[in-house]
């Protein structure tokens, strides 16, 4: 059977699955990492937040890290803990960092881990 090359057109059957595959891959990998990166945000949010206050240079540490937890609570934002908070805080100079990690399983063995390294700083030191 001779065939030109004229009439052989498209995609085989075998093409067509791996492309539609690979866009399935691609798709999954957005619906996993979306969330984690709008998550992110609010906490960006909060951070911009607290730096805005007016009074923020005299709260105490406990102050500030109840009132990082109370945006957190509202913006359900469960990723970051109290141990990702640092307050670090001389005279009138404050510091805040918040470095946390996500790890989101994709599927099987297969998982994805984001870092975040998130510093405000207010005051004079």
């Amino acid at each position: 059977m001779n065939v030109s090359l004229k009439q052989q057109r498209g995609l085989t059957f075998i093409s067509l699955v791996f492309i539609l595959g690979l866009i399935a891959f691609f798709v999954l990998l957005g619906l996993k990492i979306g969330p984690i990166y709008l998550d992110h945000s609010k906490v960006a949010n909060a951070l911009a937040e607290i730096k805005k206050s007016p009074d923020i240079e005299s709260q105490s540490e406990a102050e500030i890290r109840n009132s990082l937890g109370k945006r957190f609570n509202i913006n359900y934002v469960y990723d970051v803990t109290q141990d990702d908070i640092k307050v670090i805080k001389r005279g009138n100079y404050l510091k805040i960092v918040i470095e946390y990690e996500v790890v989101k399983k994709i599927v099987g063995n297969l998982s994805v881990l984001v870092e975040f390294h998130d510093v405000i700083e207010a005051g004079q030191e």
